[in-house]
């Protein structure tokens, strides 16, 4: 994702682009996190809660070297402390707690989709307010999106492997051996900026947003 990264966005001097990136990653990592926070105190886990971490403060839930990440190479990321031991469905309670933070990406993504395609049917506002409005909703739909398949990937320690892990014990072993847990995520970033891999991911999830807004105007009421 290096053409969205936030130094680029700046040199580009789109400031209502640049600032709709910085608030969706913000507020979409904080709202994901909590997603798994509220599902933690559902399984009976009040470790989120004790540690302060159900709040909408972006520092508690990214800490202070992500968002400097952010400002410079354009990621980003999270953390939601939670006790596995506490869940009251053991493994299959990690994977729901697991599941969902995506699941609140998903909606994210879809409440934005359909967002804009109510502002592009019966919207009355002026450029370039519309615009900028419809641009804010897309790179929420987009992203949101993005976070969503990303967060689902089974690499430790993202969540795809912790579902996994609740429903399987041969994904559990694996998931749990040192080396996997210590250079997974390192080989998969490896291997995502040192090709193309992220730019056509981004390419792709963008041209299916915008073909889902156009879905959702074509069937609202009155739409063409």
């Amino acid at each position: 994702m290096t053409g969205w990264w936030v130094a680029d966005l700046w040199q580009r001097g789109d400031t209502v682009l640049l600032m709709s990136w910085i608030f969706w990653v913000i507020s979409s990592i904080v709202l994901h996190e909590l997603g798994h926070g509220f599902a933690a105190l559902w399984e009976g886990d009040t470790t989120p809660r004790d540690t302060g971490h159900l709040t909408i403060n972006p520092i508690v839930h990214m800490g202070w070297f992500s968002i400097i990440a952010l400002l410079i190479m354009g990621i980003a990321w999270g953390l939601m402390p939670v006790n596995p031991s506490r869940f009251r469905h053991g493994r299959r309670g990690w994977a729901v707690v697991a599941a969902a933070g995506p699941a609140v990406n998903l909606l994210l993504s879809a409440l934005c989709i359909v967002l804009c395609a109510v502002v592009i049917r019966y919207s009355t506002f002026a450029e370039p307010l519309s615009g900028n409005l419809k641009m804010f909703l897309v790179v929420g739909g987009w992203l949101n999106i993005y976070l969503m398949l990303f967060n689902l990937m089974p690499v430790p320690p993202l969540d795809g492997s912790m579902i996994l892990s609740g429903f399987s014990n041969t994904a559990l072993r694996f998931f749990s051996k040192p080396g996997v847990q210590q250079f997974g995520l390192l080989a998969l970033f490896l291997a995502v900026f040192s090709t193309n891999l992220a730019d056509q991911a981004v390419d792709h999830i963008q041209a299916a947003t915008v073909h889902a807004i156009a879905y959702v105007v074509m069937i609202l009421p009155g739409g063409q």
